[in-house]
């Protein structure tokens, strides 16, 4: 779930125009300047617009599903300084909003210049940052819900049960874009960290399905509709340390180039919108570009041909995936492919060959492993069919119920949402032990996790 979130200042700076000021130079004399994105922390500096980002989050950020906190989250500032100012603001929003649960202790800055700021990541991603969170005694989580970063946490990073990020700063790069949209897609089953039955049985929604990213500088717009995936890209100069003046107590000034906006801003515009199967299109043109890759490589060709898969499978992983160019790897191209369920790096190479039309949905491929098991086990009665099937699909995908079953644990069963005491009586005996053997024995489950 995408949230578009613009404020007055924003939405000027997005402008073709850019947010116009008048200055004051070195010789007295006024002259407009204009401020774009781009410039936003670095030329441009608003404390009101930080504050109603920040404020926007809160409000609209997805909740715990367990413990109804704010989710765990991760927000990309500009800079260090930007992040530390952010970090400051979310723990001041925090304390108001949730008074004596948190003393500066809800969002954390992680970045270079902390001191074991690797070992943060780690501790969020552990549910231990700064402590256990606090709502439930008996939930496993971290009580500091945002890391605010700057390119620490983009790539690499791991933490299933991350629900909100944040761009709280223009991004150019589709590789960077690609990376942290990436850190909110890992499912997640919020009561794996849960250690009271009690409550347990009362969260209604278990099983992380969406993320909201929220975008204040129209982001996922510029790679949607304004991007040029066929230039040739060149690498950015290295950027310059630089700080905020110290200004003045004359309302707004310049100091070395830095101005700074001492007036209120407000949320000008609020959109959410779902991002369907199809995914983005940097998403789309990425798959593309790999296409591309792999199909002008004459050694992938020719072992394609030659349908020697293990070589082809082998020589990608050398060769094409991890490289500085693109930074192809088998992650990125499984969510390029927005396909349910884990496609194989041969299925990908596959399509990309034109060998077969389309990726299966999972239940395609549910379907079809079920009829081949009803061409070899037919039932005696055809009106179990349907509670065969039920609980043939969902042994394969509910690591859960293959817990229950496989342990004999059916009392579980009543708390179960996937597969319940009622839907496991409708199954015929015969097949309570006949489907969990050949499923074991003939069906991969690799293939059916997201």
């Amino acid at each position: 779930m995408v949230v578009d979130a613009r404020s007055e200042i924003s939405t000027q700076l997005l402008s073709e125009e850019g947010f116009v000021v008048t200055v004051t130079d070195d010789t007295g004399e006024d002259k407009e300047e204009a401020y774009r994105q781009r410039e936003f922390e670095k030329r441009f500096f608003s404390d009101a617009t930080n504050q109603v980002f920040c404020k926007a989050f809160l409000e609209n950020a997805l909740r715990d599903p367990v413990s109804g906190e704010i989710g765990k989250s991760i927000v990309f500032a500009v800079s260090q300084n930007h992040a530390a100012k952010l970090a400051q603001v979310f723990n001041e929003m925090a304390h108001r909003m949730f008074p004596g649960k948190y003393q500066s202790d809800f969002a954390v800055q992680v970045t270079s210049s902390i001191p074991d700021a690797q070992q943060f990541t780690i501790n969020f991603a552990n549910n231990n940052l700064l402590g256990s969170g606090n709502f439930i005694p008996a939930y496993k989580t971290s009580k500091a819900r945002v890391c605010v970063t700057v390119g620490m946490m983009t790539t690499g990073y791991d933490c299933t049960d991350i629900l909100n990020l944040g761009l709280f700063r223009p991004i150019f790069s589709p590789t960077d874009f690609i990376q942290i949209k990436g850190r909110g897609t890992r499912n997640h089953h919020f009561p794996d960290q849960l250690f009271d039955d009690a409550v347990r049985d009362e969260v209604t929604h278990p099983d992380k399905t969406a993320f909201k990213l929220f975008d204040f500088f129209a982001n996922c717009e510029y790679f949607e509709e304004e991007f040029n995936y066929d230039e040739v890209l060149k690498l950015p100069a290295p950027r310059r340390k630089g700080g905020k003046g110290d200004g003045g107590d004359e309302g707004p000034t310049v100091p070395g180039g830095l101005y700074e906006y001492l007036g209120d801003d407000l949320i000008e515009t609020m959109k959410e919108q779902a991002v369907g199967e199809e995914g983005m299109k940097i998403d789309r043109m990425f798959f593309e570009k790999f296409e591309e890759t792999v199909r002008e490589d004459p050694e992938i060709v020719a072992a394609v041909e030659a349908g020697q898969w293990d070589r082809v499978i082998a020589y990608v992983n050398r060769e094409v995936f991890d490289k500085p160019e693109e930074y192809y790897t088998l992650d990125k191209l499984r969510k390029a492919a927005a396909v349910d369920r884990r496609v194989t790096l041969r299925e990908i190479l596959e399509k990309v060959f034109g060998l077969i039309p389309r990726f299966k949905m999972k239940d395609e491929l549910l379907e079809e492993e079920f009829n081949k098991f009803v061409a070899d086990h037919t039932p005696d009665e055809p009106a179990a069919i349907p509670a065969i099937k039920h609980f043939f699909k969902a042994y394969i995908t509910s690591g859960r119920l293959r817990d229950i079953i496989d342990q004999r644990h059916y009392t579980d069963l009543a708390t179960n949402p996937a597969f319940s005491t009622r839907d496991f009586k409708a199954v015929p005996p015969k097949y309570r032990t006949l489907v969990p053997e050949y499923i074991k024995d003939y069906v991969s489950l690799n293939q059916f996790a997201a």
